[in-house]
């Protein structure tokens, strides 16, 4: 009898949250705010909560004895055999987290379950959804970039989510492309994330209006206030032929295509999936990426290079945080 899960993307925008099943894939879903002022154990609250309420919620449909597990991906460096979260760039205040821990005291306690919890870097476990069920179905060797208030990435060889001794394989948001630039995110300077995170490529953007002195499609989308710009309204902007949205769009690629160039020569990878809320540019963002892949590389390294969409979208994250608790879950009980 196949399993079912939950699967939990912990961002630093929002919480996206999912009753997965092994056979037919996602039942039902739900998306909202991270509660990032409320710190460390105000989000775990909100974690205990919105798991307890689906798993109540899929256990009046399916059965409970087949239920696997949480599995939750969380920004940053995990340690997935400890279950702990090390100073995610995107949830300010954390620190080194015992998050596994916490959450299962809090289902406990709070909700009287007692839960198998699963804690994956959030790409890690993207890279794993699309590797099973989406877009990387295809291919042994992958590298999975989502792309949303960060940047990160997860790497699949020969079909295995591959993590290093450490747990931080596949960051490729903290990948330096301008060591000398102005750019610092968390400390670094020059970082992909630093150059084409969320809030980056709204700056970008901005930047491009002024020095083109006019941007009348996008300045209409945002009601001619700035403050108000987002990477959405670039995107419609850009499909509707405004510079200034197209401008951003290419730098953006151009900057994700050196990325990759980089990852092609370390590790000779050469199939990149792209997912994340940010991806849902398209071919905005993946042909100029493709293009300066090419121009990064050497013409021996170009047979097989490959760019394609996550077919899960941005449902990636949730899919593949369910799916490594059918590969490692053990049954959740809820206390008498």
């Amino acid at each position: 009898m196949p399993s079912w899960a939950i699967g939990i993307d912990l961002g630093g925008t929002n919480i996206k949250t999912a009753v997965v099943d092994e056979a037919e894939g996602i039942l039902f879903e739900d998306t909202q705010p991270t509660e990032l002022d409320s710190g460390p154990e105000g989000v775990v609250r909100q974690l205990a909560l919105v798991a307890t309420e689906h798993y109540q919620r899929a256990s009046e449909l399916l059965d409970p004895g087949t239920f696997a597990g949480i599995g939750v991906g969380a920004p940053g460096a995990v340690d997935s055999l400890r279950g702990t979260l090390s100073y995610p760039p995107n949830l300010p205040g954390w620190g080194r987290y015992a998050l596994r821990e916490q959450l299962q005291l809090r289902l406990e306690k709070a909700h009287g379950i007692t839960s198998f919890v699963l804690i994956e870097n959030d790409a890690n476990a993207a890279a794993y959804g699309e590797a099973v069920f989406g877009g990387g179905n295809a291919f042994r060797d992958f590298m999975m970039i989502t792309l949303g208030t960060g940047v990160g990435g997860g790497i699949i060889l020969d079909r295995k989510l591959y993590r290093g001794p450490n747990g931080t394989a596949g960051e490729i948001g903290f990948m330096i492309i301008d060591f000398e630039g102005d750019s610092v995110h968390a400390g670094v300077r020059g970082t992909i994330e630093g150059l084409i995170g969320k809030e980056r490529i709204v700056e970008m953007a901005c930047g491009m209006i002024h020095e083109q002195g006019t941007s009348p499609r996008l300045m209409e989308l945002c009601t001619h206030d700035l403050a108000r710009l987002s990477p959405r309204y670039i995107e419609q902007a850009a499909k509707e032929g405004d510079a200034a949205a197209l401008h951003t769009w290419q730098r953006v690629g151009s900057i994700l295509g050196v990325g990759l160039a980089n990852i092609v020569a370390l590790m000779d990878i050469r199939k990149f999936v792209i997912g994340g809320g940010i991806a849902a540019a398209g071919p905005l963002i993946f042909e100029p990426a493709l293009m300066q892949l090419h121009r990064s590389t050497l013409p021996s390294m170009h047979e097989g290079l490959q760019i394609v969409p996550a077919r899960l979208g941005n449902k990636a994250g949730i899919c593949g945080a369910a799916a490594l608790c059918f590969a490692s879950g053990q049954p959740l009980r809820q206390n008498d």
